[in-house]
């Protein structure tokens, strides 16, 4: 019996040390050499301030922004702590009513739009931090940024356009535009 407990022993430390430090260590060695931005978070500065990262969505709730998907996350919205989807199906009654305030949010802050709603603005998505919406739930939103900014519509179109995002290797996902991106670009325009 010594025999054996010496031997699982043994095994716990050198599986520990393969598994919890050296494996560790060559994996963020090799991202730092090869990929560093996104290694380190993929973070946006502005004078030497982080602002936020490309990953990770944040809350734009007035006006004069771009609004992201909702966030499922607790307590507060966009909590990169706490991120979770909500697990509610398309039947739940939660779900529906989260479903019903998003687009009673989205006409009150603009009831002159009649374009359909794009489903990615009134559901999180599954980590409830999606940084990015779609280009239809970008160009909903042109006409309401635009009368808050005094800017020509058009102009904001072909923002959102500079913006967009294609599929990965032309392949992979739907064409995306990340919304602190297109905000942080809004906002050079004055």
């Amino acid at each position: 019996m010594a025999k054996t407990f010496v031997q699982s022993l043994l095994a716990l430390v050198v599986l520990t040390v393969l598994t919890g430090i050296i494996y560790p260590l060559l994996v963020t060695g090799v991202a730092q050499l090869c990929c560093r931005r996104e290694a380190e978070g993929s973070l946006i500065r502005q004078q030497d301030h982080i602002i936020g990262s490309v990953l990770l969505g944040q809350q734009f709730d007035q006006p004069r922004y771009f609004w992201p998907r909702p966030s499922a996350t607790t307590p507060q919205p966009y909590n990169g702590l706490s991120s979770s989807g909500s697990n509610y199906g398309p039947t739940n009654p939660a779900q529906l009513q989260a479903v019903r305030a998003q687009v009673a949010a989205l006409q009150a802050a603009d009831p002159g739009n009649r374009l359909p709603i794009p489903v990615d603005l009134v559901t999180a998505s599954g980590s409830g931090l999606d940084p990015q919406i779609s280009p239809a739930a970008a160009q909903y939103q042109v006409t309401r940024v635009a009368r808050a900014r005094g800017l020509n519509p058009a102009r904001l179109r072909a923002l959102v356009r500079a913006h967009t995002l294609g599929r990965q290797w032309g392949v992979f996902g739907e064409p995306r535009v990340n919304v602190l991106e297109l905000n942080l670009a809004l906002d050079a325009l004055h």
